[in-house]
Formats: structure tokens, sequence, C-alpha cells
């Protein structure tokens, strides 16, 4: 089986969050089972990046609705370890930057339509395959729009057939474009544009859970969250049930691993109790916290839906 991930992030090479993390370990446990996974994801001006060689696999261009073509290349780097093939979409002037979403002066203003550029060129590039993937597996919105163009735009109709899973990472940031930015769309069929709609805007996460195969979040407790919490679409989720299903997150267990992990001061040997106090004692001298403190331990971002509400409780 021939598994392709296409992701806006992919450990280590850019992280932003969790979303990297799982696109960093999944295939990596799927080659090591038998299943032949790759991972795609833009090429950002990031240091990981920056620092590795990398090989021209493909160069073309793909063709906007408004007949436009844009050049583009992808590059596979090295296997570095990462125990899966990683490639990279180069697009001049859209993801040559020292940010994934954003940089020092802030979010990006066209990042919409830059990951619209992303998920096109990865098509065009797919369309070239000898052996085409056997799944189309999307990461959040960055390539939601992935399950509607194979279905529905006639550039792209050669790969109608592939299934495709769609993983909401995080259903607050949904990819919404004003319709009158439908030109940098792919040509599609127009009685399928209401597949592209919610309340007025072109929907990549909406249009995502209408038209994959199948839908997972990353817990099953997130997946039942999203069904009346989830920023607009929670009716939509609810509709789409009986193909939406969580499948929790595991931990990679490789990279963090305390026998091996170089970022902790003391690494973990047959005693656990003097591991947690000495890189306790670590944390305590160079915060400069009091022996007395009481320590707390948050990973996430400091938002709502990650919980971070509760904290002040």
């Amino acid at each position: 089986m021939r598994v392709l991930h296409i992701s806006a992030e992919c450990y280590p090479a850019a992280k932003a969050g969790g979303l990297g993390d799982v696109v960093g370990a999944l295939p990596k446990y799927q080659n090591q089972s038998g299943i032949a996974a790759g991972v795609v994801i833009p090429k950002y001006d990031l240091p990981w990046i920056r620092n590795r060689p990398t090989e021209v696999v493909y160069s073309g261009a793909f063709r906007m609705a408004n007949g436009i073509t844009y050049p583009f290349a992808v590059e596979q780097t090295g296997m570095d370890n990462l125990g899966f093939p990683l490639f990279f979409v180069n697009i001049p002037g859209q993801f040559d930057r020292q940010g994934i979403y954003g940089d020092a002066n802030g979010w990006f203003g066209d990042n919409e339509e830059r990951f619209v550029f992303f998920q096109q060129a990865v098509l065009q590039w797919v369309l070239q395959f000898a052996e085409k993937p056997d799944l189309l597996h999307c990461h959040d919105h960055h390539s939601g729009l992935i399950p509607f163009m194979v279905k529905y735009c006639p550039d792209y109709h050669p790969l109608k057939d592939i299934p495709s899973v769609f993983t909401i990472h995080n259903g607050e940031y949904q990819g919404a474009l004003r319709w009158d930015k439908y030109p940098i769309l792919p040509a599609f069929y127009t009685e399928a544009s209401g597949l592209l709609d919610w309340n007025g805007y072109i929907n990549s996460l909406a249009c995502a859970i209408k038209c994959a195969w199948a839908v997972t979040t990353v817990s099953q407790s997130y997946m039942e969250e999203l069904a009346y919490a989830s920023n607009g679409l929670e009716s939509l989720i609810r509709d789409e049930w009986p193909k939406c299903q969580g499948i929790l997150n595991g931990i990679d267990a490789q990279v963090w691993d305390p026998q091996q992990d170089t970022y902790l001061p003391v690494r973990l040997d047959e005693d656990v109790d003097a591991f947690k106090q000495e890189n306790k004692n670590a944390l305590f001298s160079r915060f400069q916290f009091q022996e007395q403190d009481p320590v707390f331990t948050f990973i996430g971002r400091l938002v709502r839906e990650k919980g971070a509400d509760l904290l002040p409780n």
C-alpha cells in the first residue's frame, strides 16, 4: 500500500505545533509496518530545509481557473534517518520565506492563497506518477481542497478514484477564502460549487469534510468536541458523522526517549526518582524558582482549544 501525506508541517523540517509531530512520526511507523508512506510539504526558507541538499524530481506548472499557469518544482531530500521519503514543493515567491505561517513581522496575509497553490502543485506532480498512491492523506485545511479537486476539477480527474482521508488537527483554522478569489483554484465543475461553500465563503476545512472518503481527528474526544464546538462547522460534522472517527495520537517513542533526549540536562537511567529530581533542580536553577514553588506543566499554545482557558481555574 502506498500513502502520500500532504501537509503544511513535518517534524523536523517544519514544525509549528502538533501537526508537525504527527506528520513526522506517522509515516515512519507506517513504513516500519510495511506501508510505503511519504510526505510532501512546501519548501520554506527554514534552517533544517536550507541546510539539506535536495534533488529536483519533477518540474512543471499548474493551471488556475483564470488560465494563468504557475511554475513549480518538487525536490526530495535524503532520508536523514527520517524513516520516510520527504518531498518539498518549491513555488517561487510563495513559500521561500523564513516562517511557516508568519515571521517576526506577523502572520502572512496570503496564507490561504499560498496553500491553494501548494495543493494544485502536489496534484499536478501526482498526475505524473507511474504508480499512483493508494491513499491521499490530507492534514488540516492546508490540504483540505484536495479531496474536492480530484473529484470535480477536470485537470485532476485521472486521480478521482484514489481514496482520501482528511485529518483535522485543529478545527479552529479553516482556510476560508472570499468567493472573488475563486479564479486561483483550478477550473471546476460549476455544479459542484456548493461543496466549496460554507456560510458564503470558500471554506477548505468544510469542503474536506464534505468530500473526503473518511474524516479523522487526533482523538475520539476531539471528534466529539467538534460536533458541538468547531467554529461554525458543528452541523456539518454531525451531518457527516458516519464517516468521522477519532484516532488517538501516539507519542514518537524514539524522538521522545528520555534515555536519549539531548534536550534533557540529565538523561534517564535506572533511577527514575533521581532522574526527575535532577531535571527539576536544573529547571529551578535556570528560572530561579524557589524550592518550595509548585510546578505545573502545560504543553500547547495558550488558546481555548488547547484548554488554556481552564488554567486560571
